[in-house]
C-alpha cells in the first residue's frame, strides 16, 4: 500500500526539497551551474567581462498579496517576475534565482506544487534557473523571499543616474492596470481579466531592457514598482534633474480609460498606483526613430510621456502651457495603511 502525503507536516522540509528537485530535471544540461540545490551554497560560473547583478524582494501575505485573491500558480510567477524586472531595469540578462519560503501549515501540497510550478515556469520563460533557497514554518501567513542574479557587460550597464537634460522620458506598455485591479479588489469587485492578469501575473520587460542596453539607447532606466511618480523621482534624484510629464500622453488601457471617464479624480491610480513593472527610461531625442523600430520588433508600445530638464522638481505640463507641481511620491510600506 502506498501512502499519499497531503500536508507539509507529513512531507517535512527535506521532503519538500526532494519534491522540488524533481521539478528541476530540465536544468541538468546547464553547464554554468556547478552546484545547484542540495549543498550549502550554489556555485555558478559567470561570463567573462560581465558584471554580476543581484537584487532581493520580499512578498508577505496580507501586505503584498492575499491568497483569497490570487491563484498560487500566479503568485509563483509573480514572485519570480518582480525580481526579474529588476534585472531588466539594469539592461541585464537574468541567470539565477534563490527562493526562501515561510509556509503556513494550512497550505495544501497541491497549492505548494502550483506555486512552485508558477515560479519555475517564470524562470524558464526568462532563461533563468532556480539554484537554491530555504524553507521554514510560518505562523503568520506565507512569506516569500527571492534573490535574483544576472549579468551585464560593464559598458552596457544602465543606471538611474545617467539622465541628461533634454532627454525624452519613455515608458513601455500601459500604466495603472495593476493598481486599478487592486483598487477594485479592495472594493469587493472582481476586476476584468486583463486587469487581474496585470496585477497577479506581471511580465518583466527583459527583452526591452536588454535591447536598449545593447543599442545604448537609454541614459537612465528603472522598473515601475512603486508608481510612476515615485520611480521617476528616483531617476530625478540620482540624475540631479527635473522633469515635465504630459498627463495626456500617459499610455492607458481601455479598462483604465473607462474608469477615469467615470472617476477622473482617480488619476492617482495611474500616477502613484505601483506594480506596473513596465520600464521607464530616458533617451536622447535622436533615439526616437530607433525606439519606434524597437517597439515594432518587440510588439510592445513605447510612449514618450515627458522630458528631463535642468534644475529640480516634477511637474505635470499641459498643452496650454500650464504646469502643476506634483510630489514624487508613490507606495510606501511604512506609511501605507492598506495591506495587499
Amino acid at each position: 500500500m502506498t501512502t499519499t502525503t497531503h500536508n507539509l507536516a507529513s512531507l517535512g522540509e527535506f521532503g519538500f526539497i526532494a519534491r522540488l528537485r524533481q521539478k528541476l530535471r530540465d536544468q541538468a544540461g546547464r553547464t554554468d551551474v556547478v552546484l545547484g540545490i542540495g549543498d550549502d551554497c550554489s556555485a555558478c560560473t559567470l561570463p567573462a567581462g560581465e558584471l554580476l547583478l543581484t537584487s532581493t524582494d520580499l512578498l508577505i501575505e496580507n501586505i503584498h498579496f492575499r491568497r483569497d485573491w490570487t491563484s498560487l500558480y500566479a503568485l509563483g510567477r509573480k514572485s519570480a517576475a518582480v525580481n526579474l524586472s529588476d534585472i531588466a531595469a539594469m539592461g541585464g540578462t537574468p541567470r539565477y534565482l534563490h527562493l526562501g519560503l515561510g509556509l503556513p501549515q494550512d497550505l495544501a501540497l497541491d497549492e505548494l506544487d502550483a506555486f512552485c510550478d508558477g515560479f519555475l515556469d517564470e524562470c524558464r520563460a526568462a532563461g533563468a534557473l532556480l539554484c537554491g533557497g530555504d524553507t521554514c514554518r510560518s505562523q503568520t501567513g506565507m512569506f516569500i523571499s527571492v534573490s535574483v542574479q544576472g549579468t551585464v557587460p560593464a559598458d552596457q550597464l544602465v543606471r538611474r543616474s545617467g539622465g541628461q537634460p533634454g532627454d525624452r522620458l519613455y515608458v513601455s506598455g500601459t500604466l495603472g492596470d495593476s493598481a486599478l485591479a487592486l483598487h477594485l479588489l479592495r472594493q469587493g469587485q472582481a476586476p476584468p481579466p486583463t486587469l487581474a492578469r496585470r496585477h497577479h501575473q506581471p511580465t518583466p520587460r527583459l527583452a526591452l531592457g536588454r535591447a536598449v542596453a545593447v543599442a545604448g539607447l537609454a541614459h537612465a532606466m528603472i522598473d515601475l514598482s512603486d508608481g510612476l511618480l515615485a520611480d521617476l523621482g528616483h531617476i530625478l534624484q540620482q540624475s540631479q534633474l527635473a522633469a515635465c510629464l504630459d498627463p495626456a500622453a500617459l499610455p492607458l488601457s481601455a479598462d483604465v480609460r473607462r474608469h477615469l471617464n467615470h472617476q477622473p479624480e482617480d488619476l492617482d491610480v495611474v500616477l502613484r498606483g505601483g506594480e506596473d513593472y513596465e520600464l521607464l527610461f530616458s533617451a536622447p531625442p535622436e533615439a526616437a526613430p530607433r525606439l519606434e523600430q524597437l517597439a515594432v520588433r518587440l510588439a510592445l508600445p513605447l510612449t514618450a510621456i515627458g522630458s528631463l530638464q535642468p534644475g529640480e522638481g516634477l511637474w505635470l505640463c499641459r498643452p496650454d502651457g500650464s504646469r502643476q507641481p506634483v510630489e514624487a511620491r508613490g507606495f510606501n510600506h511604512f506609511q501605507s495603511g492598506q495591506p495587499a
